[in-house]
C-alpha cells in the first residue's frame, strides 16, 4: 500500500517549499491499495504553527487564515493522528504495511525532518522511506519532462487528466490527482512497479577519509557561521533529512588548531547537495548558517589523511570522539584514564587514546578519546574544566576529520610559527601606494550591506566614480575575513571628496542607508592597518594586518612570508593593465627574481592590497639570492630584513610588556646593542605592526 501525502508551509510553495524555514500548516493524505486499486478515506488536517504569520503566496494558494490555523492541533499531535488514521484505513483495506508517496523530495526532506528535529521530537519509521512520484512517473514515461521540471499539474496534463484546481479545496485536489496518476501508472499498458523507495538516513555515520579518495565536487558544500562548540552531530542535525556521506563532516580549524566556525560537508550525491544549498541562512539555534558550494579538493585538504596511527585510531567505527585540550605535557595514558574515571570507560582502554605531538615529538597538550556510546561521552563532557595535575582540562565533541586535520595537517606537517626564509623583495616597484598625509581627499563609507561588493559601491557613487583614483576602492574586512560594512575610497582631490560626502551621505544601498564621511589618507591608512576610527578618535591597530578577502581555508595553503615593510607595497603585475598609467622616468629600476625549486615559504602576516575593482589574489614577492638582494637594496633603497637567525619572534607576552622586560628576559645572551628601529628602516605602519602588544620581534 501507498499513503499519498501532500503538505504546505506558511511560506514558499512549489519548488521553494522549505527553503524559507517556515513551519508546516497543512497535511492531506489518502491510502492506496496497489493490488486491489482501492483507496481509503481522504484526510485533511490543519497544523498550528508557532508563527501564524502567513506569506502572501501561502494565503493566495491555500486560502487559509491565521484565525483558522489558531484552532488547529500542533504538529506532534497531528502526526499521532496521522499514524492512527492510516492504521485504521489499512485494516479496512485488509493491509498492514505501507510506504509514503509524495510529490517530490521537499515535503519529507526539507520540511518534516528539519522541523521535527528543531522541535525535538522523533518521526516514526515510515518517514524514513518514501517514493518520489516525480521520479516514478519519469521512469514509467521516459518521454515526459525532466524530473526537476515535473509538477502534479504537468504530470496530469501529460496523461490527459482534469487539471481544474478550483473544483476542490487546496491539498485535496493535489492528493486526488496524485492518486489518479498512480492508477494510470498501474494500468495494463504501463504496469509500473514501485520497487526502490527513497531513503533518509537515521543518523550520521562517522569514519575516516583517505587523501587517495576521489570526492565529487558536486557533492560538497561549505557551511559558515557555525557555533565554535558545534560537533559533527550538530551539523548533521542541521542538515536533517539529507543523506551525508560516511565521515562526510569536516570541521575546519585555524592556524592554532582551533575551530573557525566553518565546516565542509560531503553528501551522497549532487541531488542531496543541491537541497542542502537551499538551507542557506537557516538557523542553528540563534545563529544563521551560510551554505555555499565547495570542491572535493577542499574537502580532502581538511578531511583526508594517511597516517597509520590515525587510521588505526579511527578504525573503530561509530564511536563518539571527544577532544581534550590543556593536558599537562607530562600526562600519560594512565593519567588520562584515571581523570576520566570508571563512569566513562574509554573504548579499548589505552588504544582509545591518541596524543597529539609536534613534529619533534613534544606533546601539544591535546588528545582525542573514543567512547562506545553517547552516555559515556556525556559523562566525560561533565568533566569539562576539571583539574588534572595543576591544570584545568577542556573537553569538546570532535570528529574523525578533526582528528586527521589536527594530527596530520597541523602538527605533523609544518610548525605553526615557521622560521623566516631568505630575504624577499618586491618583484616590481609599485606605481601605486596607499595614500598618506592629512589632505582630506578620501571618503569613508559606513554601514554597507554585508553582501555589497566593489560594483555595488561604484553604482552607489554614480557619476562620482569618474573622480576615483585608479585602484582607489578599499574594502575593510573584520578579523574573521568577512565584510565589516566599511570601505574607503580615494578621490582625485579634497573638493571631490567633499562633494561625494555631501551628495551620497545616508543614500540607500539595497535595503540600508550608508553614511559617507570625508577623511584624510592618514586616517584611511590607520583603519586599513587594523586600527579603528570613531567619534572618540583613533585607536591603535592590532598586531596583524586585516585580510583582503575571506581565505578559503588559508591554514592549509602555502604562501610567501611577507616582511612587515614589504607587505605595504603592491605589485602592479596583479592589477589590470588597462587601468595602469605609464611609469614615471624617476621610477626606481625593476628587479625580478625567480624562487629556487625547493624554496618553501609560509605566510606570517596577510597583506592588505588596495582593490582595483577586482582584488588581487596572489602575492608578488619571491625569494632572491643574498647578493642580488644587497644590490637591489642599494639601487632602490628598499629596506631589507637581516639574514635568517638574526630574528627571534616572541608570542604570548603579557599585554603590558615593555622593552625593559624583554631585555631582562634575554639577560645573559648577546643581543644587538641598539633597538631594532635603528637597524631596519620602518614606516610608521610597519612599526605599529612590530611594536604592538602581545608580539615582539627582536634582533
Amino acid at each position: 500500500s501507498l499513503v499519498v501525502l501532500f503538505g504546505a508551509t506558511a511560506g514558499a510553495y512549489g519548488a521553494k517549499l522549505g527553503s524559507d524555514e517556515r513551519e508546516l500548516i497543512l497535511l492531506v493524505w489518502q491510502v492506496v491499495d496497489l493490488h486491489s486499486k482501492k483507496v481509503g478515506t481522504l484526510h485533511k488536517s490543519l497544523v498550528k504553527a508557532d508563527n501564524l504569520d502567513l506569506s502572501d503566496q501561502c494565503r493566495e494558494a491555500s486560502g487559509l487564515t491565521p484565525e483558522g490555523l489558531g484552532k488547529a492541533e500542533p504538529l506532534d499531535r497531528v502526526l499521532q493522528q496521522f499514524s492512527q488514521l492510516v492504521s485504521s484505513d489499512l485494516k479496512v483495506l485488509g493491509r498492514s504495511s505501507y510506504t509514503l508517496c509524495s510529490d517530490g523530495q521537499l515535503l519529507i526532506r526539507q520540511v518534516l525532518h528539519p522541523e521535527t528535529s528543531k522541535k525535538n521530537f522523533l518521526l516514526s519509521d515510515c518517514f524514513y522511506s518514501f517514493y518520489d512520484l516525480r521520479k516514478e512517473f519519469h521512469a514509467c514515461y521516459p518521454s515526459s519532462a525532466a524530473v526537476k521540471d515535473q509538477t502534479i499539474k504537468t504530470m496530469a496534463e501529460y496523461l490527459g487528466l482534469g487539471t481544474d484546481e478550483t473544483e476542490e479545496d487546496f491539498g485535496v485536489w493535489q492528493v486526488k490527482t496524485m492518486v489518479a496518476i498512480i492508477f494510470s501508472m498501474l494500468s495494463e499498458s504501463c504496469n509500473h512497479v514501485f520497487t526502490e523507495p527513497e531513503t533518509v538516513k537515521y543518523k550520521y555515520e562517522t569514519g575516516p577519509c583517505s587523501k587517495s579518495e576521489t570526492v565529487d565536487s558536486e557533492t560538497v558544500i561549505r557551511a559558515r557561521g557555525l557555533p565554535w562548540q558545534s560537533s559533527d552531530q550538530d551539523i548533521a542535525r542541521f542538515f536533517k533529512g539529507l543523506n551525508i556521506a560516511k565521515g562526510g563532516v569536516a570541521l575546519c580549524l585555524n592556524a592554532q588548531g582551533r575551530r573557525n566556525g566553518e565546516a565542509l560537508v560531503r553528501f551522497v550525491n549532487s541531488e542531496q547537495r543541491d537541497l542542502a544549498l537551499e538551507r542557506h541562512k537557516h538557523h542553528m539555534g540563534s545563529r544563521y548558517i551560510e551554505v555555499y558550494k565547495a570542491t572535493g579538493e577542499e574537502f580532502l585538504k581538511i578531511a583526508g589523511g594517511t597516517s597509520n596511527e590515525v587510521a588505526q585510531f579511527l578504525s573503530k567505527e561509530n564511536q563518539v570522539i571527544i577532544r581534550m585540550r590543556g593536558l599537562p605535557f607530562t600526562a600519560t595514558q594512565e593519567d588520562v584514564l584515571g581523570f576520566l574515571g570508571p563512569e566513562c570507560p574509554v573504548t579499548g582502554g589505552k588504544e582509545g587514546l591518541l596524543f597529539v605531538k609536534y613534529p619533534d615529538g613534544r606533546p601539544t597538550g591535546d588528545a582525542f578519546v573514543l567512547f562506545s556510546c553517547e552516555e559515556y561521552a556525556q559523562n566525560a563532557l561533565k568533566k569539562h574544566k576539571e583539574i588534572l595535575g595543576k591544570r584545568y582540562i577542556e573537553l569538546f565533541r570532535s570528529t574523525a576529520a578533526e582528528v586527521q586535520q589536527v594530527v596530520l595537517n597541523r602538527y605533523m606537517s609544518t610548525p605553526l610559527i615557521p622560521t623566516l626564509p631568505t630575504p624577499i623583495i618586491p618583484v616590481i616597484p609599485p606605481p601605486y601606494t596607499i595614500a598618506t598625509g592629512s589632505i582630506r581627499d578620501c571618503v569613508r563609507l559606513r554601514g554597507l550591506p554585508y553582501t555589497a561588493g566593489i560594483d555595488d559601491i561604484l553604482e552607489f557613487m554614480g557619476d562620482a566614480t569618474a573622480d576615483i583614483k585608479p585602484h582607489g576602492v578599499h574594502m575593510v574586512l573584520n578579523q574573521q575575513g568577512r565584510p565589516s560594512g566599511d570601505a574607503f575610497i580615494q578621490m582625485k582631490s579634497a573638493d571631490k571628496a567633499f562633494m561625494v560626502a555631501q551628495k551620497c551621505h545616508k543614500k540607500m544601498m539595497k535595503d540600508r542607508y550608508v553614511e559617507v564621511f570625508q577623511c584624510s589618507g592618514e586616517e584611511m591608512n590607520f583603519v586599513l592597518m587594523g586600527g579603528t576610527l570613531n567619534r572618540s578618535g583613533l585607536s591603535p591597530p592590532p598586531c596583524k594586518l586585516p585580510c583582503l578577502s575571506p581565505p578559503a581555508y588559508a591554514a592549509f595553503q602555502t604562501a610567501a612570508v611577507i616582511p612587515a615593510e614589504a607587505a605595504l607595497y603592491q605589485p602592479p603585475t596583479l592589477l589590470p593593465t588597462a587601468r595602469t598609467p605609464q611609469a614615471s622616468a624617476a621610477a626606481p629600476p625593476t628587479v625580478t627574481y625567480y624562487p629556487a625549486q625547493a624554496a618553501q615559504l609560509y605566510m606570517n602576516y596577510t597583506a592588505y592590497y588596495p582593490s582595483p575593482p577586482v582584488s588581487p589574489t596572489t602575492v608578488g614577492y619571491i625569494a632572491a639570492p643574498p647578493g642580488a638582494v644587497a644590490a637591489a637594496a642599494t639601487a632602490t633603497h628598499t629596506p631589507i630584513l637581516p639574514q635568517p637567525g638574526a630574528l627571534v619572534r616572541m608570542q604570548g607576552l603579557p599585554y603590558n610588556t615593555g622593552m625593559k622586560e624583554i631585555l631582562s628576559f634575554f639577560q645573559g645572551y648577546q643581543y644587538a646593542p641598539d633597538d631594532y628601529n635603528g637597524l631596519i628602516q620602518l614606516s610608521d605602519q610597519a612599526r605599529s605592526v612590530l611594536q604592538a602588544p602581545k608580539e615582539w620581534v627582536c634582533l
